[in-house]
């Protein structure tokens, strides 16, 4: 049988002179949409929308090594290979060839590659003898974004070795943001890497519903609920998190969930009708995501409970909290603030299922569904005794994200667990971020595969949220002691820069992309310029991209 026949097209798309050094513009390419890219004298060509959510590329920013960041999450992709460089996304773009030809920019791609609206898996099946390290193993402990980002990228860099990955979820690495932002409840529909998927074409070997029970580290091995022992040359701690309740008479009630797992978005859908009172206790932005999703179900009532006076004034400040408050309540969510939650009281009709939230001072406030939006712990009881955990379960790693206070160098811990060096200002910090926990993962990779070449962990934190007009949000950590605002906070339309001591710490905006993408490349440059200099006027998205030293308005 003859191999099919691949659909190339070859066509002019654009005058070489209107593609400047260090620019990017998108051109119509019959049915789709091309991605042209000059870097330092280079023309490039790939696909033109990012392979997370669909953002169309030409809107991020590219910086003066090929690299664009999407405008949306953050998703980040070498424009002259396709690869991608950043989570969240796991797929590459796909590449197309470009030349010159009396001055037009000629571009020959696949017509099925520019229609698709998927991206190029780089990683396939392993081929033994041609890559690095085929005789080692690593172990992945989690199925998470951390998880998924390490298999990616160990097989992105040309591993050729065993790969396992345990997990305690019932399915394969899933999408988690999409439970709390729309309370996808199909574990199908949310997985990133179908298992047969991870088996075929990543060479994994994959065990769901499964938790660890011992690590060795003298013995350099893992044992599962199971009961299989498995010896490894890397170990990769990615568990996660698991949500908490707080501890309150009638936590326990039927009809009182958390938000972490599919099967706790399935018992939520399930659980809504047009009588359903529900009651969702914190001021989380996964509270807050889950309360604007489970309105659109149209339930009789959604209430929000909150222990602080404003949502989010600690990271946000108290003006954009109060601005994103009155944005939801004019959806018609209700909220009681600065509460004092006594208990959960049973229905009068069914003394197992709860009937009521009791607040001080208040009357009963009726809930027949309660959701608790309060918070995570790091997974990490399998490690007790086995390494040194933080107060709060952590673990802390050092700048290349290994353990530290063991003598092994092999293992290492990443995402929510993981108390890691926070760049620039080099403190310990641990971040529940989607997007921290799959850079990590990436970064670890990397290091596994280039033994010669570590590369210290040095990513900025990217967070997104569906709340009000859809956040974005870059953080060091470091804190705030000033801020400056472009822009309608009271519009959910802005941009607030926080510095302490002058220096930007943190950028959140509303319908203001890609603001938070360049910020978050002038601080891997270090070239963000002080929040003095941009409250006078200077523009971030007028900043060329260059090494430090070069930059330019």
């Amino acid at each position: 049988m003859s191999a099919p026949e691949i659909d190339i097209i070859t066509k002019e798309v654009l005058p070489e002179s209107e593609l400047k050094d260090g620019q990017m513009k998108t051109v119509e390419f019959g049915e789709g949409k091309v991605l042209l890219s000059k870097i330092k004298g280079k023309i490039c060509a790939t696909s033109a929308f990012c392979t997370h959510y669909g953002a169309p590329l030409e809107k991020g920013v590219i910086s003066h090594d090929g690299r664009v960041v999407c405008p949306w999450h953050g998703a980040c992709f070498n424009v002259c290979t396709g690869d991608i460089e950043d989570a969240p996304g796991l797929d590459s773009l796909w590449k197309f060839s470009a030349t010159v030809n009396n001055g037009q920019i000629v571009v020959s791609a696949n017509h099925q590659e520019v229609k698709s609206k998927v991206g190029r898996i780089v990683p396939k099946a392993r081929t033994k003898g041609t890559g690095k390290k085929e005789n080692e193993t690593v172990v992945i402990v989690g199925g998470g974004s951390g998880g998924i980002h390490t298999v990616e990228s160990l097989r992105m860099n040309d591993y050729q070795g065993d790969i396992v990955m345990i997990s305690e979820e019932k399915y394969a690495p899933i999408d988690r943001t999409k439970l709390s932002k729309g309370l996808l409840d199909n574990a199908e529909k949310a997985q990133w890497r179908k298992p047969e998927e991870l088996k075929n074409d990543f060479g994994v070997d994959f065990h769901s519903g499964t938790s660890v029970t011992k690590v060795d580290l003298e013995a350099s091995s893992v044992t599962t609920s199971s009961g299989q022992t498995y010896k490894y040359d890397h170990l990769v701690l990615a568990p996660g998190a698991k949500p908490k309740k707080i501890p309150i008479d009638g936590a326990d009630l039927e009809g009182v969930v958390t938000l972490r797992f599919i099967e706790d978005t399935k018992k939520i859908t399930s659980s809504i009708t047009k009588d359903t009172e529900v009651v969702l206790i914190g001021t989380s932005f996964i509270s807050m995501e889950a309360a604007s999703a489970i309105l659109k179900k149209e339930p009789k009532s959604v209430t929000l409970v909150g222990m602080d006076e404003t949502p989010f004034e600690a990271i946000l400040g108290k003006e954009i909290g109060n601005a994103i408050m009155e944005n939801m309540k004019k959806q018609g969510i209700k909220f009681h603030m600065k509460a004092k939650i006594e208990k959960l009281s049973p229905s009068e009709s069914d003394s197992s299922h709860v009937g009521a939230i009791h607040v001080e001072g208040k009357d009963p406030i009726p809930a027949n569904l309660v959701v608790m939006g309060t918070g995570v712990a790091p997974a990490t009881s399998f490690l007790e005794g086995v390494v040194q955990l933080e107060k709060d379960g952590g673990v802390k790693v050092d700048e290349y994200l290994r353990i530290q206070g063991i003598k092994q160098k092999n293992v290492y811990a990443i995402g929510d667990i993981a108390h890691y060096v926070q760049y620039p200002d080099k403190f310990p910090r641990r971040v529940e971020h989607w997007n921290v926990a799959g850079n990590h993962g990436r970064e670890v990779a990397h290091n596994i595969t280039h033994p010669n070449d570590q590369v210290a962990y040095t990513k900025v934190p990217i967070f997104w949220s569906s709340i009000g007009k859809g956040l974005r949000y870059l953080g060091t950590g470091a804190g705030f002691d000033d801020s400056w605002t472009d822009g309608s906070i009271d519009e959910l339309k802005f941009a607030t820069y926080q510095a302490k001591n002058g220096k930007i710490t943190a950028v959140a905006t509303m319908q203001r992309d890609p603001i938070v993408a360049k910020a978050s490349e002038l601080l891997r440059l270090d070239i963000m310029p002080s929040l003095d200099e941009i409250r006078n006027g200077k523009n971030i998205l007028e900043i060329e991209l260059l090494d430090k030293g070069e930059n330019k308005v």
